[in-house]
């Protein structure tokens, strides 16, 4: 069993920056890809980024292209999500997840593919 623990959430203004991070417990963390989706008030959730577990081929949103960076450091088992430039429209919940069957490119966009889900963050940007 994995646990997921999302911190750096807050409040920003816009055009801010901030960092969130998503440590992983009890499982090879080094194995998983890890991605960041979100939720907003009233909507779906949504993919945001991904990191495969081979740290090759990145996958982001449009959205948040050359605005958003997902790393990972594995010796901390964390996986990180610096966004800048921030919109209003950036408010949402943030949750991170483990995929366990090392799938790489668009299938991380993919909610299914996660095995494992924190419980989340929140990012509010004011205008």
């Amino acid at each position: 069993q994995v646990q997921l623990v999302e911190s750096g959430g807050g409040l920003v203004q816009a055009g801010g920056s901030l960092r969130l991070s998503c440590a992983a417990a009890g499982g090879a963390f080094r194995n998983y890809g890890m991605g960041w989706f979100r939720q907003a008030p009233g909507k779906e959730r949504e993919f945001v980024a991904a990191i495969p577990w081979t740290a090759i081929r990145l996958v982001y949103a449009d959205s948040v292209k050359g605005r958003f960076i997902i790393s990972r450091d594995n010796a901390k088992n964390t996986v990180y999500l610096q966004m800048s430039s921030l919109k209003p429209e950036d408010t949402a919940v943030y949750y991170c997840a483990a995929d366990a069957s090392r799938s790489q490119g668009m299938r991380l966009m993919t909610e299914r593919w996660y095995a494992y889900w924190g419980q989340g963050t929140l990012v509010t940007v004011s205008s």
